[in-house]
């Protein structure tokens, strides 16, 4: 009996792995994903909504895998008591491996061909977790390379170079077809990395440098290779931030509340000023990789949820290294961290020049500087931001 490829996608609760979901239920609905989310126990209200509201525009629902089995304590008091008290950080990241990364090995076990979506962005420069199972094919959707790291190191080799360049003289049928051979027969150097032609060779036909891949992997033990076809070699598309939260909003599905922006107030040389904050990531409530902003975010909008935080916390075990949550929630250090983050937030705004006339006439990239995303996405493991 044939083993046949199995299509997965991890939905965080984050904005990207949602908005993937999406996109190709809607661009690619030949393919038969299966959905599936890691509960920690201590996700934002909104995560769960996200999730219900993607099920019905689905019409599937989403397996909820959880990483230690039918218990009386939720996944992560589970494992909060099996490591003694020890809160997760930046250090011992335990959070993830346990809740997150464990349960999706257990999921994938076994030796049938899978191929697991990831939604990182086209704007984005990080490859995020791979299963380093040998079954298992990571595919990026978004992004104008949609091959993992590992698949592109095959292909653009100088031992592979040849088998290459005849796969391409035989498939490729785009108007820069000779440039792009040119580009190909160019061995990779200290001079002309990986990267470097992998660009270059993007630049010239996205979906004839996609069909070569596709053709190789025939001659591979990946799980593509089993396939007769596969649709995204035929994908154009580059997705950014905006284009994310664009198919959330136009599906009905929904921006995450907690990604949309609300006002503060802070007093600044004896004025007024109105801020502006947000969470900028999924997960847990309490993820230590938050900024202080957010935890400002949380003690005001989520008290509750701020409070649960803070009794975790006890002496050598903190959510942050120097400062405790009884500590950053006094008023006096509340507004301080909002005054540093009200300068901080204007002093990036005022250096940053679009060189789009709209932009410096509508000022239309002033909310994305409100919260740092390109720091913020540039930190933690992507199976809880994306």
């Amino acid at each position: 009996m044939e083993n046949k490829v199995k299509h997965v996608l991890g939905i965080s609760g984050g904005k990207d792995s949602a908005a993937l979901a999406i996109y190709l239920n809607d661009t690619y609905p030949s393919l038969d994903i299966e959905y599936y989310s890691c509960d920690t126990g201590k996700e934002l209200d909104e995560t769960y909504q996200l999730i219900k509201n993607l099920e019905i525009y689905l019409g599937k629902s989403i397996k909820v895998l959880n990483g230690v089995g039918n218990e009386e304590l939720n996944p992560f008091d589970h494992f909060l008591n099996r490591y003694g008290g020890y809160l997760p950080s930046t250090m011992s990241r335990w959070c993830t491996k346990s809740l997150k990364l464990a349960p999706f090995e257990k999921y994938i076990a076994g030796d049938q061909p899978i191929v697991s979506y990831v939604g990182i962005r086209g704007d984005e420069d990080r490859e995020g977790y791979i299963s380093k199972k040998s079954n298992v094919q990571s595919i990026f959707p978004f992004r104008k390379n949609i091959w993992s790291v590992d698949v592109i190191n095959k292909v653009l080799s100088n031992s592979n170079k040849d088998f290459v360049v005849n796969l391409y003289k035989e498939m490729a049928v785009s108007k820069s077809k000779d440039r792009g051979l040119k580009i190909l027969e160019a061995a990779v150097a200290p001079t002309f990395k990986i990267d470097e032609k992998l660009d270059s060779i993007l630049d010239h036909s996205i979906q004839d440098f996609n069909k070569v891949v596709f053709a190789f992997l025939k001659t591979t033990s990946y799980p593509l290779a089993t396939c007769d076809d596969f649709p995204l070699i035929d994908n154009n598309d580059i997705l950014v931030r905006d284009d994310i939260f664009r198919i959330l909003e136009d599906s009905g599905v929904g921006v995450p509340a907690y990604y949309k922006k609300k006002e503060y107030h802070v007093e600044i040389d004896g004025e007024m000023k109105t801020g502006y904050y947000s969470r900028s990531r999924s997960g847990c409530f309490f993820c230590f990789f938050q900024q202080k902003i957010e935890w400002v975010w949380l003690f005001e909008n989520h008290p509750k949820l701020f409070e649960q935080a803070m009794n975790y916390e006890k002496e050598g075990f903190t959510w942050q290294q120097g400062e405790t949550l009884e500590e950053l929630s006094s008023e006096e250090r509340r507004e301080s961290i909002k005054r540093e983050h009200y300068t901080r937030i204007k002093r990036k705004k005022a250096k940053f020049q679009s060189p789009n006339l709209v932009d410096i006439l509508t000022d239309s990239t002033a909310d994305e500087w409100e919260v740092d995303w390109e720091e913020e996405e540039g930190k933690g493991c992507a199976a809880c931001f994306i």
